[in-house]
């Protein structure tokens, strides 16, 4: 089963979502704001993004892009888990492998 990490008012992840009750994937959706991530998921998220999964375009970024960047890496797992806003999104994995960032219809078209 997959699972989906997002904040439900986001467009990006209504999008996602969306597409997947349209394929009929079953899926597990997990709020940032009701469950934040652990230091874990985003260790596991920043290898398969490349770095941090920091969403730079977002607002939430934009608003903290000092404070965030004057921290060393553990104080920026700290903030980003705190300011879940700025996580890029969704993530979505498949038995604890992301399988895609944020919604790109085509990548999510070859999910079965």
């Amino acid at each position: 089963m997959y699972k989906i990490f997002g904040i439900p008012n986001c467009d990006t992840v209504k999008k996602a979502r969306t597409f997947l009750d349209n394929k009929k994937l079953a899926y597990d959706f997990i709020d940032f704001k009701k469950i934040r991530p652990t230091v874990e998921d985003i260790e596991r998220w920043s290898k398969s993004f490349g770095g941090l999964p920091v969403n730079t375009k977002g607002a939430t970024y934009k608003k903290h892009k000092d404070e965030y960047e004057s921290l060393d890496e553990k104080g920026r797992i700290q903030f980003i888990m705190v300011n879940t806003s700025m996580i890029k999104r969704p993530i979505l994995e498949k038995e604890g492998k992301v399988v895609a960032f944020g919604f790109d219809e085509e990548k999510y078209k070859e999910i079965k």
